[in-house]
């Protein structure tokens, strides 16, 4: 479990001078300064199931508050999902916030979805095949949200109601190559679940499946 804040410090040398804790439009060498709070945590259990046959699990979530001087936490601490040591049916930052979707317009270019709240659940199963080479089946799940109200972004905010429905899901199989000090990891990701409309009613809602693939090479073990 970690922690950061920012712009704590120089407020409160601000309010030794007069302004109020909560007072907006401070600045630091003639530029405005973040206010924020982060924590995540993550908790990995590994469960021995044979002789090098494992079952690893993950849970990871994060919550990332602004406030004071701007209401909008700097891009680089906010939280991102999907990818090859996520959500590994999509691309990364391709998913969320809430059931929120780039509109069909940037289809085909490039948008990054990022958020203020994160859940997310792994769980793979590993498994020798012969050698050096190594075998995995995995379910993934989650999600990104925002703690706030965005006009451009509807759907976008945390609500408890919706939140089964607007967990993303996807499953998979993958090939290591482990040689103990080093891994070379091929994972094909299968969606199951997008937590926006997509017009298929259903638990399985992926239009059409290869749309819904997701290969990422990597280095090491996702978790």
């Amino acid at each position: 479990t970690s922690f950061t804040s920012a712009g704590n410090v120089t407020s409160l040398i601000y309010a030794a001078f007069g302004k109020g804790l909560n007072e907006k439009d401070k600045k630091l060498l003639n530029s405005p300064y973040a206010q924020f709070l982060k924590m995540t945590s993550e908790i990995r259990a590994t469960l021995k199931i044979a002789n090098k046959h494992y079952l690893a699990t993950r849970f990871m979530g994060g919550v990332l508050w602004s406030y004071g001087n701007q209401t909008v936490p700097p891009y680089s601490e906010q939280f991102y999902i999907g990818g090859a040591n996520s959500i590994r049916a999509f691309t990364v930052r391709s998913i969320g916030p809430g059931s929120y979707r780039a509109p069909q317009s940037q289809a085909n270019g490039y948008f990054d979805q990022t958020g203020t709240f994160k859940v997310e659940l792994n769980a793979e199963y590993r498994f020798p095949l012969f050698g050096y080479l190594h075998g995995a089946v995995f379910l993934d799940a989650g999600n990104i949200w925002l703690l706030k109200d965005d006009p451009n972004r509807p759907d976008a905010k945390f609500d408890a109601a919706k939140f089964l429905t607007q967990l993303a899901t996807g499953t998979g199989l993958g090939i290591r190559y482990d040689l103990d000090f080093f891994v070379l990891r091929l994972d094909l990701g299968i969606a199951l679940h997008v937590p926006y409309d997509t017009g298929k009613s259903g638990y399985y809602n992926i239009p059409k499946f290869r749309d819904g693939l997701g290969l990422h090479f990597a280095i090491g073990y996702p978790f």
